[in-house]
């Protein structure tokens, strides 16, 4: 097999300071920070469907990017090889670990499942030999239950008994060849889990059968000896005008509602979060709290578009909150998959490792920084002095469960009227960000 990605060396740290178009800036895999190397605090993957899948089409236009890799015709299953060629040369060149995959990235879907089923046992089989002798792994698999037009209606949430068999055969299929693998994970991505209208939609009843098709890819799972993570991957809308998965709150109280929170965590994707109108910080502390901090898929979106853009990260201040969070909650069981795409004209194979390492940069030094405000202590002994109230009399009391209401409201008469809380003291909070972002 000739090399991909000729003029492209392997991408090495080289500092800050070096101006070198091909090398890490911040990304030292072996830096050890808190205890743990970088490479095992950022498992990063790439997403086969982006990475090497996406070239650049838009609703207005044509794609820009060439991603044959060769191949004489896309769409066959040379092409998928190609793919795969690619997809390892790129991944050892730039010391990526770990890849995602949707059942129709590495194949093209035919018109029949069985001939479908026998494309994707054809890949994996190529991409087991491919694995042989690299460090290289599967994070996670997926069905693409979306964009088929068979799925117009959803998957599990469709009206239709015929295509919700279809989708199980999908998911079905999907957890062989990640199992085949060696996945860590397996995620559902409920891209038309909702409704445009209510005029002709049985919540209740979709919800219900959203459920169903969780708990067989559970019980299948583990009968295959799936030992992994099951993870919903959160967003409030686009496809659908509403998604059921609409941010990480409400699918884990739908988890939890239908028995399913003790086999799935949450796979959150930072533009799913700005969708939602919430921050990235926020869907990881949520998913922390609650025990379900799982899987990350890497990028951001643009504020003044209402879309998905999926673009790579470059915003250090949200990596750096982001990796707070996931210090806090002591890592991830899953990873940090790049679900970004290169902007469309951004088209050349030059560009593909740019953006890699824009984003694995952007987030190692998130990393270092997060570990910094950690270390500094500021924010973390102001949150204590806030709530220091509660640390003796009467809040005590209220925090040991051994206070009822009647006892509250006599303390209340009694003190006629409350100070104030401490201040809040968000400006002085934000400058302590600011003092350690970048501090000398």
């Amino acid at each position: 097999m000739s090399e991909i990605f000729k003029d492209i060396p392997e991408i090495k740290f080289e500092g800050k300071d070096s101006k070198n178009k091909f090398a890490f800036k911040y990304y030292d895999p072996k830096r050890v920070i808190m205890g743990k190397t970088m490479e095992e605090h950022l498992p990063f993957a790439m997403a086969w469907w982006h990475n090497l899948g996406a070239n650049g089409v838009d609703m207005f236009g044509r794609g820009t990017a060439d991603k044959s890799f060769g191949a004489s015709e896309e769409g066959t299953m040379e092409h998928a090889k190609a793919k795969v060629d690619a997809g390892f040369e790129f991944m050892k060149k730039l010391g990526i670990k770990y890849f995602c995959f949707h059942d129709v990235d590495l194949v093209p879907e035919a018109d029949d499942i069985n001939e479908t089923n026998r494309r994707l046992d054809e890949i994996s089989d190529y991409i087991l030999e491919k694995m042989k002798g690299t460090d290289i792994k599967c994070l996670w698999g997926t069905a693409n239950m979306f964009s088929n037009p068979r799925f117009m209606c959803g998957a599990g949430s469709t009206n239709s008994a015929d295509v919700f068999c279809f989708a199980a055969a999908q998911v079905k299929k999907a957890l062989d060849i990640t199992v085949k693998l060696g996945g860590r994970g397996y995620v559902f991505w409920g891209g038309r889990e909702g409704y445009e209208t209510l005029l002709n939609t049985d919540v209740k009843f979709e919800q219900e059968n959203i459920a169903k098709l969780m708990h067989m890819a559970v019980d299948y799972g583990r009968s295959i000896g799936f030992k992994g993570d099951f993870y919903i991957e959160p967003k409030p809308k686009e496809p659908m005008k509403h998604q059921y998965d609409f941010d990480a709150a409400t699918a884990i109280g739908f988890l939890r509602q239908y028995g399913l929170d003790k086999d799935f965590k949450m796979n959150i994707e930072a533009n799913h979060a700005t969708l939602a109108q919430h921050t990235f910080q926020h869907e990881l502390r949520i998913s922390a709290i609650n025990g379900m901090l799982g899987s990350v898929d890497a990028n951001q979106g643009d504020p003044l578009l209402g879309w998905d853009t999926d673009e790579f990260p470059c915003n250090v201040y949200d990596t750096t909150m982001a990796m707070y969070e996931v210090l806090k909650a002591g890592g991830l069981t899953g990873g940090f998959n790049f679900d970004s795409k290169n902007r469309r004209p951004s088209y050349t194979f030059e560009d593909m490792f740019y953006a890699f390492i824009l984003g694995m940069d952007t987030f190692a030094l998130g990393l270092i920084k997060a570990a910094e405000l950690i270390e500094d202590g500021r924010i973390d002994d102001f949150i204590k002095e806030r709530y220091q109230s509660f640390e003796s009399g009467i809040g005590k009391k209220i925090r040991d469960n051994s206070v009822d209401l009647k006892e509250l409201s006599d303390y209340a008469l009694n003190m006629k009227a409350p100070k104030l809380p401490i201040s809040g003291r968000q400006e002085y909070l934000e400058s302590v960000v600011n003092n350690v972002l970048f501090k000398g």
